[in-house]
This record gives structure tokens, C-alpha cells and sequence, in this order.
């Protein structure tokens, strides 16, 4: 089994939260990519205690004036020979927006080079129909839109930006079609479709464009698992940014403007569904891992109705302990990333 880095010489920039307990934002991405190969720097957008799902956190966050002085720091002292940006989570417009000078600068910079710059987009905005940004989030991301390389919105979020609501499939290619040709999106990736509510799976949903940006659409089932988890879209995203690289440089793509394939390639054999089913086998199996460690954990507090819940406040240290027992086991599980089961496979959707 090969030790190598999957990925050639890598630099990433990641923009996103950043929390002292746990696995979210940037906490879980830059580990992840820098465990995987790549060189990470990570300009943080939140700093807190913890993630929000405790219902509780302490800290700050970075104005969108900070955000711009720390990328000038960089910009001075020739920090800034990305690869890739990788961002994520901006907890306003104003920081949304600062966010997207940055990315235009360095695309504008690597102008001359194509494809030596890609910049992934995960646009957090909220999930299962609920908003968890103010509403003028969602016209300042729409205003990267066509400067993005790859998007990563998860079905609501895809709603939102393509303003379809997605419940089948007509609507769903509808949806995709609309960001492809409204905003020049090269690369989609939906990350979570939910069309069939009694299904005991979820949809991963992804396509690349076509010269006249009709879509390439590719579909990839996973199992459910019963668990609420923080930060699987910070993990999906960082997988995605290493194994598309790696799936780019096998393909021979690294100088193609947007790594987009040519028109004669299929769904299934695009660089995206390669990558897609990769991060999936790898991801699939750290949250079954996870599932199985947060069980023990409860069971060995004594369960659903242990102790702790027998005290003042049960309802809130019950809530408390289920959501630090939920923390992804990133750490100990590295190898299931770095070494993935490719079990899913991308399917071709056809219309």
C-alpha cells in the first residue's frame, strides 16, 4: 500500500470557520487536505469555543475588513501561489463578498496559466429548508457564482441559488441546467438529495458542463445513517479538493482552463465522478466508524436515560453529550481516507 501523497505538490487556501473543540470548518478541512498531501493555509472566517449544534459556543468573528488585511499580509510578502481556494462558511455578506476578492485576485493572477488555479465554492447558507445566514447571504453568493470552478451546495442550498425548488428528478435536472448556463458554473456538485423521504439512501448528485453548458449529470447512492453529524460537508468538501486533483492529473487535465473535460466524455468517466466516488467510500466508512463509537460512548454513560439526565438540566446534557459523542473520529480513522473502499458508483442520469 503506497504512502504517497495521492495528490501532486498542492497549495490550498482555505477560508472558513474555525472551532477549538471539534471537527467543523476549517478544523476538519485543512487537517483532512494536509493529511492527505496538500499545503494548507488556512484564513480563519468564525473563531469559536465549539460548534453551533451545541446550541452554546463563545467567540468571535472576522469582519470582512480583517478577512481583506490578513489576505494583503500574504499578498505582500508573495504568500499567495495557490493551486487551489477552497471556501467555505462566511458569516455575512460583507464577508461573503470579501471572500470573493480574493478569489477573482487569484484567479486574475494565475490568468495566463489555465488551469493553474481552481477555486471550490461551498456555499453555507442553511440545510433541510432552514436558513442559518441572514437572507442577503444568498444574492452576495449568487455574485461568485461565475467566478467558481465547482460548487458544493446541498439541495437546499442548490434551491436557493438556482430558485427550483428540487422534489424529482425533471426538477433536479432543471436545477442543475440553470446554474450551469445562468452562471457558467463549470463543475456542480450537489451534495445531499433527498427525493424518496422513505429511502434508506441519500443521492450525491454532480456534473460537468459541456462547451454550451448542458450538463453531464451523474448520480452516486449512499446508505443513510440515523445520526445527525457536524461538519460532513467541511469533510466532503476537503476529500473532494484532494481527489479531484488527483483525478484531474491522471486525466492529463491540470493545464485545461476550469479542468473541464472534453464534450465526448461520459458522465460516469468525467474526473468529478471518479473523485465523487472516492470521497464517498472514504467518508461513508469514517461516519459508520463514528455512529458505532457515539453508541459504545452513550451506552457507557449509562444510556438514553443515564445519570447525567436525572439531574437539573437533563434535557440540556443529554443534548450536550449525544452532540460531543457525534464528533466525526477523523483522527483515528486517517487511513479510511487516505485509502478508500470505492463501493458507491457513479451512475449516469439520463435526460
Amino acid at each position: 500500500m503506497s504512502t504517497d501523497p495521492p495528490v501532486p505538490e498542492t497549495r490550498v487556501l482555505a477560508i472558513a470557520s474555525h472551532v477549538v473543540y471539534g471537527y467543523v470548518g476549517n478544523t476538519m478541512a485543512a487537517f483532512v487536505m494536509q493529511s492527505l498531501g496538500c499545503e494548507v493555509a488556512a484564513l480563519n472566517t468564525v473563531h469559536f469555543s465549539n460548534h453551533t449544534a451545541y446550541n452554546q459556543f463563545r467567540g468571535t468573528k472576522a469582519s470582512a475588513q480583517e478577512i481583506q488585511d490578513i489576505y494583503a499580509g500574504l499578498k505582500q510578502s508573495y504568500l499567495t501561489d495557490f493551486d487551489i481556494m477552497l471556501s467555505g462558511y462566511a458569516p455575512s455578506a460583507e464577508t461573503v463578498e470579501a471572500v470573493g476578492v480574493i478569489g477573482r485576485d487569484l484567479k486574475l493572477l494565475s490568468s495566463t496559466k489555465p488551469g493553474s488555479f481552481f477555486w471550490v465554492l461551498d456555499p453555507v447558507m442553511g440545510d433541510d429548508g432552514k436558513i442559518y445566514v441572514n437572507k442577503d447571504v444568498i444574492p452576495a453568493y449568487k455574485n461568485l457564482l461565475r467566478d467558481a470552478d465547482l460548487i458544493l451546495p446541498n439541495q437546499f442550498e442548490a434551491e436557493l441559488l438556482s430558485e427550483t425548488k428540487i422534489t424529482s428528478l425533471p426538477t433536479l435536472i432543471e436545477a442543475t441546467t440553470k446554474l450551469h448556463k445562468t452562471h457558467r458554473i463549470p463543475h456542480i456538485i450537489i451534495t445531499s438529495i433527498h427525493l424518496d423521504p422513505s429511502s434508506a439512501t441519500i443521492s450525491v448528485v454532480g456534473s460537468t458542463a459541456r462547451t454550451d453548458y448542458t450538463p453531464r449529470l451523474f448520480k452516486i447512492d449512499v446508505p443513510s445513517i440515523d445520526c445527525f453529524f457536524s461538519g460532513t460537508g467541511d469533510l466532503f468538501a476537503a476529500l473532494t479538493v484532494v481527489r479531484l486533483r488527483e483525478a484531474i492529473s491522471d486525466a492529463g487535465l491540470g493545464t485545461t482552463k476550469s479542468w473541464v473535460s472534453p464534450d465526448e466524455i461520459e458522465a460516469i468517466d468525467l474526473p468529478l465522478a471518479r473523485a465523487a466516488e472516492k470521497v464517498l467510500g472514504g467518508m461513508q466508512t469514517v461516519l459508520e466508524k463514528t455512529k458505532r463509537a457515539m453508541d459504545g460512548i452513550l451506552e457507557g454513560m449509562g444510556g438514553p436515560l443515564g445519570t447525567l439526565e436525572k439531574e437539573k438540566d437533563g434535557a440540556k446534557r443529554l443534548h450536550l453529550r449525544r452532540t460531543k459523542a457525534a464528533e466525526v473520529k477523523v483522527v483515528r480513522n486517517l487511513n479510511d481516507l487516505r485509502n478508500p473502499d470505492v463501493i458507491y458508483r457513479a451512475e449516469a442520469l439520463n435526460f
